[in-house]
């Protein structure tokens, strides 16, 4: 799958439980603080659900130190550890249905509706839309009404209704470009001056008009 960084594994189960992993780490960081903890896994040679059931819980969380709340996150990962183990791996995941998938992320312990889609999309290939602050923002500056405080779930079913095509393959690339886009361009404080969406977007469209 596009976009999501994810360099240690060499096999489809390792890849898709490295991103798991990563998205769980992302929670309330950003991703350079989730390299780091990422690379500690792999030179200890655990980033694998196994080894890191094995691991106690102080050694677990001095390796994903960097990335931030780590005591909460050591918590966070085990339990999806556990859960991913416990389902029957990638081989397992993949023979339920979305929605049964969705369901069974957000009952495990710390997994949200963000995180939950990141798996989802990124991990298991399922077509959902991730509904992070960078979409959101970038939605409400083109005009889309109820963009910014719209429920997670209401959102992300409008937006996949009217999705032309929604493959996982598209809707990752997307994900990643309204990221990037968000980064560069749709900050907070937004630099409007060479974003190519400017003639699309009311956000902009009413700072040149002084409004």
């Amino acid at each position: 799958m596009p976009w999501w960084p994810a360099g240690y594994a060499h096999d489809a189960e390792g890849r898709a439980f490295e991103i798991a992993v990563g998205a769980v780490l992302t929670q309330n960081t950003n991703w350079n603080n989730v390299e780091k903890a990422l690379a500690n896994l792999h030179a200890a040679e655990v980033l694998a659900a196994d080894r890191i059931l094995a691991l106690d819980d102080e050694t677990l969380a001095e390796l994903i130190r960097p990335s931030g709340f780590f005591r909460i996150k050591t918590r966070r990962l085990r339990a999806m550890t556990e859960a991913w183990q416990g389902a029957g791996g990638l081989d397992g995941l993949q023979a339920r249905p979305t929605d049964e998938l969705r369901e069974w992320l957000l009952g495990i312990h710390g997994v949200g509706h963000e995180t939950a889609d990141d798996i989802l999309l990124y991990a298991l290939e399922r077509p959902v839309w991730v509904i992070d602050t960078y979409t959101r923002r970038l939605f409400h500056r083109l005009g889309f009404p109820d963009t910014a405080a719209r429920k997670y779930d209401l959102l992300a079913d409008d937006l996949l209704t009217h999705t032309r095509e929604p493959t996982a393959t598209r809707l990752a690339r997307w994900h990643g470009l309204i990221v990037e886009h968000a980064k560069a361009h749709c900050r907070v404080k937004p630099a409007c001056g060479e974003c190519p969406l400017l003639e699309q977007c009311a956000h902009g469209n009413r700072l040149e008009e002084g409004g």
